[in-house]
């Protein structure tokens, strides 16, 4: 198994970022397998959404609707809400495995490979990236 990770700066505002680019560039060259997408944060997830067409603001939204930034969470430490980036996890995973074939990722025409992080009090997150070779 071939593994690296990255720093990703998220900002101070819930965020949707595309690792697209950086994961079919990890994989380019490769042959068959498996890429494996990780955070290991307890509040940020991977998604695997179509973006740049309203997707991801759409996303972000309905975790803004499923989970409020308020004082209703007892995980209570950091900015109001925090609790909720806790319970993200849940309903976005912290991983997403995609198939490779011939050095290409296996997404469908509109997938894109996505961080999500509703933890404010958090900018920089890591992410790894591990290929399997099948």
């Amino acid at each position: 198994m071939r593994s690296e990770s990255f720093s990703v700066r998220t900002g101070g505002e819930d965020a949707v970022l595309d690792l697209t680019d950086r994961c079919t560039g990890f994989v380019s060259g490769e042959g068959d397998g498996l890429l494996h997408v990780f955070v290991p944060h307890a509040t940020a997830g991977i998604a695997i959404i179509e973006t740049g067409a309203g997707s991801d603001d759409d996303l972000l939204a309905a975790l803004g609707d499923l989970l409020p930034a308020d004082d209703r969470w007892r995980h209570q430490h950091g900015t109001p809400g925090h609790g909720r980036s806790h319970v993200m996890p849940a309903l976005v995973p912290p991983y997403a495995t995609v198939p490779v074939v011939g050095g290409r990722l296996q997404l469908g025409t509109w997938q894109s490979l996505c961080l999500v992080d509703l933890n404010v009090d958090n900018a920089e997150r890591q992410v790894r990236l591990s290929f399997l070779t099948g």
